[in-house]
């Protein structure tokens, strides 16, 4: 079963950086869209930035200019640089990848999230 993991959360204040990793696992044939969508306390989950196997990414438009998104699929991992960061950056951030497994076919995976909180 392919999973997914993140890492890189924490605690920054605001104008600081972080960089968000989300490395998958499993018997996985190839790797199509990563990407990086975020929950914020009472709202909805909203998508951060997704990248194709190709390499095209789109951003949502409050993070163009300060997020950027990248893959090595060498690593199956996907990353989110996250820079010039603000209190409303604060949120969970979840990974999400489909693909094609060995084993299980065609998935859609998300990890459990990492929490992103910026200080004010």
């Amino acid at each position: 079963q392919v999973q997914l993991v993140e890492s890189g959360g924490g605690l920054v204040q605001a104008g600081g950086s972080l960089r968000l990793s989300c490395a998958a696992s499993g018997s996985i044939f190839v790797l199509y869209t990563m990407g990086w969508y975020r929950q914020a306390p009472g709202k909805q989950r909203e998508e951060v930035a997704t990248i194709t196997s190709g390499g095209s990414t789109n951003y949502a438009d409050s993070m163009k200019g300060r997020f950027t998104i990248s893959r090595d699929d060498a690593k199956n991992t996907v990353y989110l640089q996250m820079n010039s960061l603000k209190p409303e950056d604060t949120a969970v951030y979840y990974c999400n990848a489909d693909g094609y497994s060995d084993y299980d076919g065609s998935f859609e995976v998300w990890g459990k999230g990492t929490l992103v909180t910026v200080s004010s």
